[in-house]
Parts: C-alpha cells; structure tokens; sequence
C-alpha cells in the first residue's frame, strides 16, 4: 500500500472518529459537514477541554500518541499533520531524578534570587535541577550550570538591545528552558520580569491582545522576550503600548557570548510583578521583591519539611505565581529536582502528570480543583493499575474553589495505586502574600466543616451539624497561617469577629506585598491599618480559614447571603450541561430597581424539547440547593461564560455580557482579530500625536541648546562659573518649554561655606535638573556608576563635581562613606538620591545609608529635600516630556547626634519621615 494511501486512509479514519464525536457531544455541525477544513473552535464549538476529550479518542482509535501542541490545532487537516508525527509509544525519558542525597542545607543565608544560584553553583553545579519533559524530543536536563549560563546569554541580548537597569520586560513564553532561561536572564541583566500568558487559540487573539496591552501598558514594559511565532502579536502590542521598544526572541541563543555584567539587586528590590488574572480595565500588578519571596518560601518549606529527597513534579503554567513561586523558585531554594511538564500536556492527557509522579517519584505536587476532577473522569482504571503514587506526600490542592466531594472521590479512586489520603492538602494562598498563605499540619488530610446552611445565609453564623443532616452546607478547612503570618476575620468596620462568624479575611506576614505597580488607588484600597484584604470571605475555626466566596461575587438576596461556588458545583453536574461552564451573579433590574438571581449555563444541547426539559431540572437543583428559585436560568451556547486564562469564572464579565445582550456573540477569524486591535492601537497612537508634538518640539529645543553649554562649561576653569552657566541652561531649556519651577525654603540652606548633605526623592531622570537650578550655589551630586557606560554625560558630570558609586558592589559602601566624609569635612556639599534609583510608581522606596552615614561621620547638618512633579513631566524611561509645574520644597536642617551607625540611622529615619510626609499632594498624584 502506497504511503498516500495510506495517508488518505488515515484521514478518512480521523473524520470519522471527528464525526462521531460530534454527534456524541451535540455540537453543531456545518451544513456541508465535516471536513479536513473544518474549524474544531468556530465550525464545532470545541473548547480546550473539547479538544481534550477528542484528542483522547483519536489516540485510541488510531493507536498513536500526539504531541500536546494537537491541542491547539485549529482544523481537522491540523490534526493531520500531527497525526503524521505521532508515533506508537510515549518518548523514554530514561531519567529518574529521585537519587538518595546526603542531607545539605539551603541558602539560609541568601538575599535574592541570584543569591540562591550562586549558592548552588557553589555547591553543586553540575545537579540536575530542572527536568523538562517536553513530548516531542523527549527530557530535557537543565542543571544549575546551564540555567546561569542560558540567563547570561539572554542579559547578554537584552543588554545588547539597550536595557536599562529597573526596566520591566514583559516575558510571553510557554514553558520550556527558554523561559527558565529568560526569566534570570531579565534579573542578571538588572531588569524585572513580568510573566505573561501566551495566546493559546488564535480563536481568542484580540481578547488576548486588549488585555495584555493593558497589563504592558501599567508595567511600562520596555521590551516584550516572546516566540518567533508571535511577532506579529508583538508588532500590534508595539502600536498599543507606548513604552514598548523592541520584541526579543531567543534563536541562535547558543551563539550569543554571556552577559560579563551582572546586576546585584538587594533583598527590597523587586523581584517580578505578579499580575492578577482578573478582566477589568485597571491591571493589577503585585510588587513583589526579593525578601517577599524568600520569606514566602521559606515559610512553606519550614511547614512542608521539605528533605534532601524530595521531587516536585509540576504542569502549572510559569506565568502564574502558583507554578512560578511554588513550585520553580520553592525547587529552586531548597536544591530538589523539579520535573517540569507543559500545561499543555497534562490537559491533553491527565494521565501524564500522575505518570511523571510514579516515574521519578515525586513527592510534592500542586493544582487546582479542576485538574484533580479532570484526572477522576479522564485517567481509567487499567491506567492506575500501573500508577505508584505512594511517595506522592503532599498533593497540594489551591488556587480556586476546593470540592470536598472531589478530595473524598479523589483519595478512593486512586488508593490503589499507594496514594494515601492524608497526603490531600487544601491549601490558600493569593498573589498579594507571593502566593502561600496558609497550609494544614503535614500528614492531616482533609477536614470538611459540616454547617447549617440555613443559619450561615442568614446569620453568617457557622454552627456545626452532623454531615449527614440534608441542611448541612460542606467548607473546606484551607489549613493555617504560615509561620510568620497572621490572620483575622473582620467586619465592614475594621472589628474583628470571633471564631465561626463569618467576614472578610485579612493578613499579614513577612512577604506582604508593598502595593499595586503604578496603581495607588488599588493599593490603598488593599491595605488598611496594616492589615491586607484578600478579597475573600472567611471564617476561622479551630485555627483554619473556611473559606466562602470572593467579596465580589457575594449574592444578597431576601436578607441571604447566597454563595455562588456551591450553585455552580451541584448544577454542573447535571448532565447535558458543560461542567465547570455554570456561573451564577446579581443583576440589577431596571424596572423593579432590585438585584435579581441570574444563573446561565452552558450546554450543546438543540433540541427545544430536552433543552426545556433541562432548564426544569436545572431549576429544580438550584432551588434545592439555594433554598429559594433563580430569577432567570439561561442555557447558554459554549464559550458564554467567560474564564480567565487560569480557567477562573469571570463573573464579572460574563454578567456584563449578559447585561449588553451579547452572550452569543460569534469569534471573529484571527485576522480580523487582529486588524481590530492594531486600529485600536492606532487610534490611541493618534489620540497622543499632541504630546508627541510636544516631545518632539521640547528634544529640538535641548538639542538647539545643550551642545553649546555644554562645550563652555567643559572649557570653564571655575567651578563656580561653570554653575552659573549650568544654571542658566537649565532656566533656559525649561521656560522655553513651557516648564515652571517653584522653589520653597531656601532659607534653610546653611550659610554659603558651611558643607552640608542634601537629600532628595527621586521620582525622574529631570529630578538633578530641578535640585540644581534650586540650590544657587555648587553642589557634588552623587550619581550611580551605570551613566559612566555615557561618556558625554558622565565627563559633563564630573565637570560639574559629581561623584560615581556602584549601588550594587556590597564591598565598595563602607570606602565610599568614608571618602565622602572626607570630602565634606574639606567642606564640600554633597547631594543624594537615596532611594538610589526611581520608578513610575508613586511613594518612597527605602532609603540607602550612604548620605547618613557620611553626614554622621563628617558631624554636618543633613537637609531634606522634597520634588514635587517631575514624575509628571518626564514619566519613567520614556523620555517623553510635557508641559507642567514642579516643585522643589527645602526643608529645614537636620543635626546627627553622634558620628555613629545609630546616628545614620537617626539621620534617615527623621528626613525619610519628613519627605514622606510632603511627597504628595502636589497638583495631583504624584
């Protein structure tokens, strides 16, 4: 038989495997049915887990086995070609990372994250640390060697490309060594990641654009590191987010010579910005610094007891803090193999992750909800025959809803391949806390509260009953607070409530995240009294958290608190509807004025008849269960209800769409995807062209200027006319760009020949500008060692008498200090930033010692100095300015008490507490 006959036959065979899937399932089929060319997404309404379930039946018909990316085929000829690749048998690993080691310590002592490879590479360079099974060319070891030596390649290529130190690079990867890789690489190259989902369907291209422009758009991302693939989506990104330089993909990385310079970040600096998987126009992005995560990891390896022996096997995507943190960076500190699989893989086949588990043994492992219900109705029996799960000790169970039904019928389903009950552990945990909040003991198992149902709703009482009464409501106990952290359950006012009296849920802990990036309203709304909102509903008992639903999605009804998780469980059980596609909101009536109980889920069923039939029983559940009917119970066609990209319910959103009348809004093709979204970026471009205008006007201005300043002051023997002219160049530039400047407390400046230190907030590469023009008499500012990379600057700089450091050498501080009380005790005046370097989010970053202590050593007064504006005129890196109004507020000296460490540390409490007190409020937010 020829090899086209073959293939035809092939064909034939998977359509009609497609065909009868379809009839199964009751999706629609096109008119002139199914073809190689029909779409799985538009034509058939398959979703992920549709695509799933097909690709099972496939590789059972056809005996073979697919590669994960089948999962993203668009069309039946897709599937085709990856059917033309498949093979018989499952790739060899031939790889067991569960070696017995000699017990050896983690990196107690380590600062960041750089600090914790050194320490492995120290150690133990040669360990496997990662293992990435991808399934088409089999496992892929990464030791810690290799990790360092991919990262230096890509600092090496960022740096080449022009980033500058504490700009955000947005990463658009899927798993696998490249992001590992790039992740480091961003940290080595002194940058800050910020992960973010790639598109999965080109189905959901401009969803996928509108969200992420936003979220790059916030983190004012400088460059995007992504696929070769995805170019295309990284041009339109560049038309939509203004901040956006260049798009960086990783061919040829193997050529590229690593990186020599590497950036020393300090334990506050940030680490990466986690954003959360929520909808809305105002991205949020949790700042979360190097001693956040450290502290979050060490608090969950001290409850976990993490041993020398110990595997972590993980499909969670890396653009999530659970799969990220938990799972990488926790693998990472504490020197255990990590076994890392595609989130791909485990959805096109449950079966893997519990394989990788039995394989190399692991011990610790983590999901949602939804994967350990997949693996119940998509692994068979003769499959966990040949599973060995009994080193499996903490199957970690977070990040959405927990199901006491799914943990009881998970622990007896596959107690026969070893899986021992106790090692099922509801855990909670929320980005704004890195990602671990509370765990249960090791070795507990799960605990169910049993509650009246009636008395919660009403009360918000959690009075125990016996499980078996039918009014029993069933939480889940989500384990306590981790070593370090407190928790509390408090009312609308702030008072805290007592034990089984349910609230809003509140934290504090070591890895508290510092705020929202660039977003103060949010990060205001998140803190109060100390105390951070999780945005969640709580009750404490016994020392765990019970948790009851999202702040948001609370249902109020009748004088009842109606939870929506419970409803949307016990009807997406009800067969004909998609499980996990039931949601349930409040909607207001315009007519009545009132909120009304509305529930939609999806089902493929068309038949009027059954579909009526089906909403009766739909009905009749969610009354039972809610105690009270629905005001309105929609079927729904699949895709109405809207996820996030970690599969969480979109309430919100779903139940805008409902509002507007779109729930049955059709995809549009890609293309037409994507011409909306670079209209869209182009109309915001046009909508900036005056500022543009501007900038371009403001550049022709300093241009016209500079040089010839710049060649007099460089040819002045006098320090003092070099200040004059410096002065007047400043005044010069700024009024013939429309730029104001007013100047408060001059008067506080101790008398001309008497030194003194001066320090400032820093919020703008104009803030030298503003001091200098502000101050009237020379000055040596102290400025970072990176503008030394800028010869003209930096000989223009040192022209005007200012001194370099490095902010990241730990060993040049103490010299430093030294030399620079030297110079003061010569009776020069000195100037500071001593936040070290600044950002586009509004507050104060901690201060750095070296103007304190050389004010102490040197025994001279310190002035505190507050800028007010220049945020606003010059923003970020983007070199942008605008027209506008900044100030510059002087305050009134401050004497050290000593010339000891206690002293410096006098000197920056009291100006860190007097500048704080006035950096706001200054013509808007600043």
């Amino acid at each position: 038989m020829t090899g086209s006959t073959q293939d035809d036959e092939r064909a034939q065979r998977l359509l009609s495997i497609l065909s009868s899937f379809a009839r199964e399932s009751r999706v629609p089929v096109p008119p002139d049915g199914i073809d190689l060319d029909t779409r799985l997404e538009a034509d058939l309404g398959l979703d992920s887990l549709g695509r799933s379930e097909l690709i099972a039946r496939i590789e059972k018909g056809l005996g073979v086995r697919l590669s994960e990316h089948a999962l993203s085929a668009a069309t039946a000829r897709d599937l085709m070609g990856f059917l033309l690749e498949g093979s018989g048998d499952a790739p060899d690993v031939g790889f067991a990372v569960a070696p017995a080691r000699a017990a050896e310590g983690h990196p107690a002592s380590a600062l960041t994250l750089l600090d914790v490879l050194d320490r492995h590479l120290q150690d133990h360079a040669e360990r496997i640390h990662i293992l990435y099974e991808g399934s088409d060319t089999g496992a892929q070891r990464i030791s810690y060697r290799s990790l360092a030596d991919g990262a230096a390649r890509v600092a090496a290529r960022l740096q080449a490309a022009g980033l500058r130190p504490g700009s955000t690079v947005a990463l658009m990867l899927p798993t696998g060594s490249d992001y590992f890789n790039s992740f480091f690489g961003v940290l080595m190259a002194g940058g800050v990641p910020v992960p973010i989902y790639p598109p999965s369907r080109p189905q959901q291209i401009e969803e996928h654009l509108r969200r992420h422009a936003r979220i790059l758009d916030n983190a004012g991302a400088t460059f995007l590191i992504t696929v070769p693939e995805a170019r295309a989506i990284g041009r339109v990104l560049r038309v939509q987010v203004r901040s956006l330089r260049g798009i960086v993909t990783l061919e040829g990385l193997e050529q590229e010579t690593p990186s020599e310079t590497r950036a020393r970040p300090a334990p506050q600096d940030i680490a990466f910005l986690q954003y959360t998987s929520g909808s809305t126009g105002d991205p949020k992005g949790v700042v979360l610094t190097h001693a956040d995560l450290l502290a979050n990891i060490r608090a969950m390896g001290e409850v976990v007891q993490v041993a020398p022996d110990d595997v972590f096997v993980s499909w969670l995507p890396l653009y999530h803090d659970m799969g990220l943190i938990g799972a990488w960076l926790g693998s990472l500190y504490y020197g255990i193999p990590l076994v890392s699989m595609s989130p791909l893989a485990f959805l096109a086949r449950p079966v893997r992750w519990l394989e990788a588990i039995h394989r190399h043994g692991g011990t610790i492992s983590a999901a949602p909800n939804f994967a350990y219900e997949l693996c119940l109705t998509r692994i068979t029996d003769a499959q966990i025959a040949d599973l060995d799960l009994s080193r499996w000790r903490w199957a970690l169970n977070g990040a959405e809803p927990v199901s006491p039904e799914t943990l009881r019928r998970f622990a007896a389903r596959f107690a026969p391949a070893g899986l021992r009950s106790e090692a099922l552990a509801p855990v909670y945990g929320l980005a704004e806390a890195a990602v671990g909040l509370a765990f249960p003991p090791a070795g507990r198992g799960p605990r169910i509260d049993c509650i009246d149902r009636d008395r919660f709703a009403r009360a918000g009482y959690a009075l125990p009953v016996g499980c078996e009464d039918p009014q029993a409501m069933e939480v889940v106990a989500c384990g306590r607070a981790l070593p370090g952290y407190r928790v509390r359950v408090v009312d609308e006012a702030g008072r805290e409530r007592p034990e089984r009296h349910e609230g809003l849920l509140e934290f504090q802990g070591p890895s508290a995240t510092r705020g929202y990036y660039r977003n103060p309203a949010a990060t205001q709304a998140l803190i109060r009294d100390g105390w951070h909102s999780t945005g969640d509903r709580a009750y404490l008992a016994g020392g765990d958290i019970h948790l009851t639903g999202r702040v948001k999605d609370l249902i109020i009804r009748g004088g009842r608190n109606i939870y929506p998780y419970e409803v949307e469980e016990a009807l997406g059980k009800v067969d004909g509807v998609r499980k996990g596609c039931v949601v349930a909101f409040a909607a207001l009536d315009p007519e009545l004025g009132s909120e009304r109980l509305v529930i939609l889920a999806e089902s493929k069923e068309r038949d009027p008849a059954r579909r009526a039939e089906l909403a009766r029983r739909l009905r009749e559940r969610a009354t039972d269960v809610l105690g009270l009917p629905p005001d309105e119970l929609l079927l729904v066609p699949p895709r109405a209800v809207l996820k996030t990209s970690s599969g969480k319910l979109r309430r919100a959103a779903t139940r805008d769409r409902y509002l507007a009348g779109r729930l049955s809004e059709q995809v549009r093709r890609p293309v037409w995807q994507l011409m909306r979204a670079a209209a869209s970026g182009l109309r915001t471009r046009a909508s900036s062209l005056p500022g543009q205008l501007y900038a371009g006007y403001a550049w022709a201005v300093f241009y016209l200027i500079a040089p010839w300043f710049w060649i007099g002051i460089m040819a002045s023997p006098s320090p003092r006319l070099r200040w004059s002219m410096a002065r007047f160049g400043i005044r010069l530039l700024r009024r013939s760009t429309f730029m104001r400047l007013t100047v408060t407390g001059r008067e506080h400046l101790p008398p001309k020949g008497h030194p003194f230190v001066l320090v400032a907030n820093h919020q703008s590469y104009l803030d030298g500008l503003a001091l200098a023009e502000a101050l009237e008499r020379p000055i040596g500012f102290v400025a970072k060692s990176e503008l030394l990379a800028r010869p003209i600057v930096a000989a223009f700089m040192r022209r005007m008498g200012a001194n370099f450091v490095d902010r990241f050498d730990p060993h040049a501080g103490s010299a430093e200090s030294a030399r620079f009380a030297e110079m003061l005790a010569r009776g020069d005046t000195l100037a500071f930033f001593p936040e070290g370097t600044f950002r586009e989010q509004p507050g104060l970053l901690p201060f750095r010692m070296g103007a304190f202590a050389a004010a102490a050593r040197a025994g001279v007064p310190l002035v505190p100095a507050v800028l007010r504006g220049t945020r606003e005129l010059m923003p970020g890196d983007r070199f942008s300015p605008r027209p506008g109004h900044a100030e510059v507020l002087i305050g009134p000296p401050i004497q050290p008490d000593g010339d000891d460490w206690e002293a410096a540390i006098g000197l920056r409490d009291r100006s860190h507490a007097w500048i704080a007190e006035r950096v706001t409020g200054f013509g808007g937010p600043d």
